[in-house]
């Protein structure tokens, strides 16, 4: 590996992923390639902007003369595949630019490393395509049952992949990772969305009783599993990237508000979202066995978390206005207006 394009690397993960690889292989070039939609910020880049091993390159995965463009340009040999909307909320109203991305991206990005002969493609999936756990833990060769338009475009991305990767023998590896948190995270999501709105000693609208159980796993812990992956995987397999840390949404969402020095009183139980899965759970010995560990316990990643949006307001706060306003209104004002 030299030369290598991160597909979605000014959205949260990716631009974590770039951070750390910069400062971690110095023997690397990372070329990003992003169509900075309303969740890509190049200010989640500025870390590395003035890098001479950094590269930008504004274009959508599913343009198939953009990425050859690219790939040829900067002589690419690797793809780390990030490039993916990834809210279910925002599923449910508007399933077909999950497809648009998740699935016709990913195609091309296939068919170009068939085409220009690339060495290998790690593709960032989720945890959300085996559906809801009752009980148990998802291990990678359980079958996909998902239930959002967003995890059904994972899905069906990861079988693409497994089809090129039996009839055309490419070098591809898959990550699925879980709820993942840190800093740089678009307020859309739980933790940056009830972190920032408690600042502000807003409401919080909780969906349903709250009880919903996720595995936690801190950003940082994620990029370097997906490192892990990348360096060490075996080519057509998939591996979990779990934090190994169940909790109950109201759990959390506790925690951010001790945290914050800010009171209960603050959340509000609002209507569920349709197809709102119960419990995600994943077994990790496939990637422990490559060597993985995650570093951060989830009650110190939380702490980081939270002073991060504390200190960085400058960040978030003009992220949210305009359509990121008309967004959340759509998607909360008649459930907050229930619940009181």
């Amino acid at each position: 590996m030299k030369n290598i394009l991160v597909t979605g690397g000014a959205g949260f993960i990716g631009s974590a992923f770039v951070r750390y690889m910069i400062d971690t292989y110095p023997e690397y070039n990372i070329i990003v390639l992003d169509k900075l939609t309303y969740a890509g910020n190049l200010d989640n880049l500025l870390p590395v902007h003035d890098s001479p091993r950094y590269h930008f390159e504004r274009g959508d995965i599913a343009s198939r003369e953009t990425v050859q463009r690219v790939v040829e340009t900067y002589s690419v040999d690797t793809i780390v595949n990030f490039a993916a909307e990834s809210h279910v909320d925002r599923s449910i109203l508007q399933p077909d630019a999950f497809i648009h991305t998740d699935v016709v991206g990913t195609y091309i990005l296939l068919d170009m490393m068939r085409l220009l002969g690339l060495e290998r493609m790690l593709h960032v999936s989720t945890d959300e395509v085996y559906g809801d756990v009752a009980e148990g833990y998802s291990v990678e060769t359980d079958s996909f049952q998902p239930n959002s338009p967003y995890a059904a475009s994972k899905a069906s991305a990861e079988l693409m992949i497994r089809a090129y990767r039996q009839t055309y023998d490419l070098d591809v590896v898959v990550t699925r990772g879980s709820n993942t948190f840190g800093p740089y995270q678009y307020p859309e999501k739980l933790l940056p969305l009830f972190i920032t709105e408690a600042i502000d000693d807003r409401p919080l609208p909780l969906y349903g009783d709250g009880m919903q159980v996720r595995d936690w796993l801190f950003v940082e812990d994620h990029v370097t599993g997906i490192d892990t992956v990348l360096h060490h995987g075996a080519a057509g397999e998939a591996y979990n990237i779990a934090g190994e840390c169940e909790k109950h949404n109201i759990e959390v969402v506790r925690e951010l508000l001790r945290a914050l020095g800010k009171p209960e009183k603050l959340i509000r139980h609002v209507k569920d979202r349709p197809g709102h899965d119960r419990r995600y759970a994943m077994n990790c010995d496939k990637l422990h066995a490559l060597g993985w560990q995650r570093q951060h316990s989830f009650e110190d990643a939380i702490r980081l978390t939270v002073q991060w949006y504390v200190d960085n307001e400058w960040w978030w706060r003009k992220i949210k206005t305009g359509e990121y306003l008309e967004y959340y209104k759509a998607q909360y004002a008649e459930r907050l207006a229930e619940s009181d």
